[in-house]
């Protein structure tokens, strides 16, 4: 398979780990289908499930650019297109099971994402994901240009706003997963912000993204839930103090975030950044 290879035409053990990875949610929604545990509506089950894991593999894929500067794992980049391109399918594979799901109503189904903001959002992220899908092969990059290419690719964080919100929306109450999801997208985008400005991200830097995400993710809840559900916000934001009783989406942020900023100091330490930093030119 071309595509689990490097240039020099090695396997790539990074795309091969990304590429089985990325498979094993369709081998299980598979094995779900074939012993009919997808509960009362098989079809609709499908359908979420899909979505979610394309939303999934899309953070995934974004959290390989920080990854592979705060580990120095510049090889990690292998990985980034094949979860990409992994996002795009399962996304496809969403809003091909709810073309089934309608009956292949294609008047109907243009209807729904007119009149139903969260399936407008969600086929949004779907047309602009389906663009960065075409162009992701090594001859668009050749023609279109390394410059240009990388600008495009950039859309994939507004793509995951979208699939964010399209996720929240569609789940109503439910948004416990959506909710850590923005605080983890959140903690990248200021990642970003950070490393684009200062070039060398420090612990103090990763420290201070540790609390903003968590704010940010403390603040989200709440207002979400205040202003779309009629939900007292205060109470919202009370519920945040009863850990560890209640693991709310802000503390698995805050764990999640710790945990990459303990393990990345510890990467440092045992590979000092100039051993890896020829690596990552290298890789770029």
């Amino acid at each position: 398979m071309p595509f689990l290879r490097e240039k020099n035409g090695t396997l790539s053990p990074h795309k091969l780990i990304a590429f089985a990875g990325s498979c094993l949610p369709a081998l299980y929604l598979l094995g779900l289908a074939i012993n009919s545990d997808l509960g009362a509506q098989p079809l609709v089950e499908l359908t979420h499930q899909t979505g979610e894991w394309s939303v999934r593999l899309l953070f995934l894929s974004l959290c390989i650019t920080p990854a592979r500067r705060l580990f120095n794992a510049p090889k990690l980049i292998f990985m980034r297109r094949t979860l990409g391109v992994a996002a795009f399918f399962y996304a496809l594979a969403h809003f091909l099971l709810y073309v089934i799901d309608q009956n292949f109503a294609l008047g109907t189904v243009v209807r729904e994402i007119v009149l139903r903001l969260y399936l407008t959002i969600g086929f949004v992220a779907l047309v602009i994901m389906t663009a960065l899908g075409v162009t992701s092969t090594d001859g668009m990059v050749r023609r279109i240009g390394g410059a240009r290419w990388a600008r495009l690719h950039r859309l994939s964080y507004i793509i995951a706003i979208l699939a964010v919100i399209h996720f929240m929306m569609q789940k109503k109450l439910n948004i416990y997963e959506p909710t850590w999801m923005a605080g983890l997208l959140a903690w990248l985008l200021f990642y970003r912000f950070v490393q684009k400005r200062v070039h060398d991200v420090r612990l103090p830097h990763l420290i201070g993204l540790v609390i903003a995400a968590t704010l940010f993710t403390v603040a989200a809840e709440a207002l979400w839930y205040g202003l779309l559900t009629g939900v007292n916000w205060q109470r919202v934001l009370q519920a945040n103090l009863m850990f560890p009783d209640a693991v709310r989406p802000a503390w698995v942020v805050l764990f999640v975030t710790s945990g990459i900023t303990i393990a990345s100091q510890i990467a440092l330490w045992l590979r000092p950044a100039h051993r890896a930093r020829d690596k990552l030119r290298a890789a770029e």
